[in-house]
């Protein structure tokens, strides 16, 4: 149903992340657009009270946020991400609240990084680094070594590699067609549990067996929590990587550095952790024991290029265009 308004409060509660400057509606529409760089979860309900429409990206929106109490002129969010789970979808539904989201903007930064990601692990780039800087290379005379597998072979070449893809969506494609490009095999993932392939897919188990790079790049949900845990890096060749660009969750940390400990995979690089930001204190990936491994870490900047803040940007205001004039959004969740 398209709006009857055409005045709106545009609250965008999170511009650290992408900002969003000279906020404009088609005419004849107008807006009152309050910004904000951060907010803090208590500072929420206030920011949101009189808002028809709430632009924002980390930020977890309540049920109790969500209410006619909190928030009763609330008409849309627009999420500056992929994934909404943040949001509480069903009291959305329950209110006629929409939800647009921005998929596939950051689909060419988050590739180059998982690719960043895997020649820094296959080539033990943090490793080496650490320990050249450290003096090692000059007492030892060498660092060859250091670059080898649990198995106690040297790197592999591109061309050498397979590569498993769990999660098909739009970066799951980009990867598999970088992937080929460098010379690769690729192999897609079906749903875990599934015995058969299925529409080019290979069954779960398979691809964990036969991949020398495992990326995972799919969306978090309560089906797939701990997806890859003990029983996935025991059937992991001793050669293989992991590469986790999705969410946090969905590889069990726990279970991957006993894996790197136990010689189980040879290295594993993630931009994504199960608490956030992470810490050392309270993250086993972070803890001072793995400083040794070939993990490569980085803070959930996959995503960040200017590429990415413009797709955001013009998509945000696609969706929030769409809905005022047509009560429709770009890219609608609920």
């Amino acid at each position: 149903m398209t709006p009857s308004q055409t005045h709106w409060v545009i609250v965008a509660l999170e511009t650290f992340f992408c900002p969003l400057p000279n906020f404009t509606l088609p005419a004849p529409h107008t807006c009152e657009f309050r910004s904000y760089e951060r907010t803090r979860p208590d500072q929420v309900a206030e920011r949101i009270r009189d808002a028809d429409i709430v632009i924002m990206t980390i930020l977890p929106l309540t049920t109790e946020l969500l209410s006619a109490e909190v928030a009763p002129r609330l008409k849309m969010i627009s999420v500056i991400a992929s994934g909404t789970d943040i949001v509480d979808l069903a009291a959305c539904r329950a209110r006629g609240i929409v939800v647009g989201n921005t998929p596939h903007c950051n689909v060419v930064t988050v590739t180059e990084h998982v690719f960043a990601l895997y020649f820094a692990t296959r080539r033990s780039i943090m490793l080496t680094h650490n320990l050249t800087r450290a003096g090692d290379w000059a007492t030892k005379g060498s660092q060859q070594r250091t670059m080898n597998g649990p198995d106690d072979k040297a790197p592999r070449t591109c061309r050498d590699e397979v590569l498993g893809i769990i999660g098909y969506g739009a970066i799951g494609r980009n990867i598999e067609t970088m992937a080929q490009t460098l010379g690769m095999k690729t192999l897609v993932a079906g749903r875990k549990g599934a015995a058969t392939a299925t529409e080019g897919r290979f069954p779960f188990e398979t691809v964990i067996r036969e991949a020398s790079i495992l990326v995972v790049c799919l969306p978090r949900s309560p089906e797939t929590l701990n997806l890859i845990s003990t029983a996935e890096f025991n059937l992991m060749k001793p050669y293989s990587l992991l590469i986790n660009v999705s969410r946090g969750g969905i590889v069990d940390e726990t279970a991957l550095v006993a894996a790197l400990k136990e010689g189980k995979i040879a290295g594993a690089g993630t931009d994504v952790y199960s608490r956030e930001p992470a810490e050392p204190g309270s993250n086993v990936l972070l803890a001072a024991d793995t400083a040794e491994l070939n993990l490569v870490l980085t803070p959930h900047v996959a995503w960040y290029s200017e590429e990415t803040f413009e797709n955001y940007s013009r998509t945000c205001r696609a969706n929030v265009a769409g809905f005022v004039t047509a009560g429709e959004p770009e890219h609608r969740i609920c």
